[in-house]
């Protein structure tokens, strides 16, 4: 059965918009192609979770915010995450435009290019056409197509052959206005033999009005390049997340993700990263802490069809009070990748007995020549290890923090950016309670 999918804009008022924008010819034509499709696909179909019954139709509407001269003007929500940034290169979106963009010159000087990929729809017009949704296509489903049509603000990275940007680029996404529409589109193309760091927080205000955020992000990772791309999204009860991440990575070329999974609301992510190229690698490192009543839905996933390529995923989720999770790791080596190396690890941690957990590992190999494992646990807080922190004289919230921690250190120390663990520990603090 289709699900209808209601739009939450009609195509005369999409054109419009877009031409108001001065975006050029074939980027409307792509926006209007994609506005059709959204009405007809289905909703994405997730694992013993029913996407039809979540709030998922507060888009809102095309609201641009206007710009800020300095950081010292940004939303007191942000101030925290852009400290000593002042000559850093930083963008930020707030609702449905980006109202700060910086790029350090010596990087400039470079070639590379970091801004909205609005702007970079006009202005290197040919880079982006040859690259936006050719990861996450808009056919894919309806919320995919939906995303295509109204994407708007966004992110633009590209790093000219043989450059090494060794500071990290970053990017702060803000909603705090639940009447604008937040559907921020990431697009990084690494060239040949380069290397960049890109890292992204996704952050909501304090309203209370429903927000549906539909991002997407796609990566291309050419011969030899290196990406690295962390991202932590800590947004309200309010919003519902839809997030999802492709990368297209070619001979050679590595891609590494660092995702936090932080949010207090309703959330899908989806983490796929295609090893087209011989001696492609991919790892995956996904940290999530689920509380209240929320419903998580959390897929990474590793397609070979380069050989020797080499893919390894691991998730660590703790789920409190009464959430659920649904955590799929897949794994899938076509035929002709041979000696291939795809492994994954999925734990899940509860702190109560209404918390609910699933892992699902899961390994499709089509070719004989190649290593493949898996690994899944899920369990509750180990009550004897708690009594023996309590017998000296540690309280039982503290005791489970620490237990809380040592489940999730083995991830968060593989992650090889010290500022981002200590983000990571200050967030994990936050949606613990302490």
């Amino acid at each position: 059965m289709t699900t209808q999918t209601i739009l939450p804009v009609n195509a005369e008022s999409l054109g419009q918009l877009s031409k108001q924008r001065q975006e050029p010819a074939w980027l409307t034509e792509n926006r209007l192609k994609a506005l059709e499709l959204a009405a007809s696909l289905e909703l994405p179909k997730l694992e013993k979770m029913r996407i039809e019954r979540w709030d998922i139709q507060n888009y809102g509407s095309y609201k641009a915010d206007a710009g800020i001269a300095s950081l010292a003007e940004v939303p007191a929500s942000i101030q925290e995450l852009i400290q000593d940034q002042e000559s850093g290169s930083l963008l930020i979106q707030r609702n449905s435009s980006v109202v700060y963009s910086k790029l350090a010159p010596e990087l400039a000087e470079k070639g590379v290019i970091f801004t909205d990929l609005q702007t970079a729809a006009k202005e290197h017009g040919d880079l982006v056409k040859a690259h936006l949704h050719t990861a996450v296509k808009a056919d894919e489903n309806s919320v995919a197509a939906l995303h295509a049509a109204i994407w708007n603000g966004g992110v633009f990275v590209y790093v000219p052959k043989n450059v090494e940007v060794t500071v990290p680029l970053q990017a702060v996404l803000l909603t705090d206005d639940g009447e604008a529409t937040f559907a921020p589109h990431v697009l990084i193309i690494a060239d040949a033999n380069s290397s960049v760091t890109y890292v992204d927080n996704y952050v909501s205000g304090e309203g209370n009005q429903a927000v549906t955020h539909n991002g997407a992000v796609e990566v291309f990772a050419k011969q030899g390049a290196k990406v690295r791309y962390a991202t932590i999204h800590q947004m309200g009860t309010n919003v519902t997340d839809l997030s999802y991440r492709r990368a297209i990575i070619d001979n050679d070329a590595s891609m590494e993700w660092i995702v936090g999974e932080m949010n207090s609301g309703d959330t899908v992510s989806d983490t796929y990263s295609v090893l087209k190229g011989n001696g492609s690698t991919s790892d995956s490192k996904v940290i999530a802490v689920g509380s209240g009543s929320q419903k998580l839905n959390y897929t990474t996933r590793a397609n070979h069809f380069g050989k020797s390529s080499e893919s390894q995923m691991i998730t660590r989720a703790v789920m409190r009070e009464e959430a659920s999770a649904i955590i799929n790791g897949i794994t899938k080596i076509e035929k002709g990748a041979t000696k291939s190396d795809g492994q994954q690890t999925e734990k899940v941690l509860m702190l109560s007995p209404k918390a609910r957990g699933d892992a699902n590992p899961i390994l499709l190999i089509d070719e004989d020549d190649v290593k493949a494992g898996h690994a899944a646990s899920v369990g509750q807080v180990n009550q004897e290890q708690i009594y023996y922190l309590m017998s000296r004289g540690i309280s039982r919230e503290v005791a489970e923090s620490l237990i809380i921690y040592g489940f999730l250190a083995p991830v968060v120390s593989q992650i090889p950016m010290e500022s981002l663990q200590k983000q990571l520990q200050t967030v994990i603090e936050r949606k613990l309670g302490q």
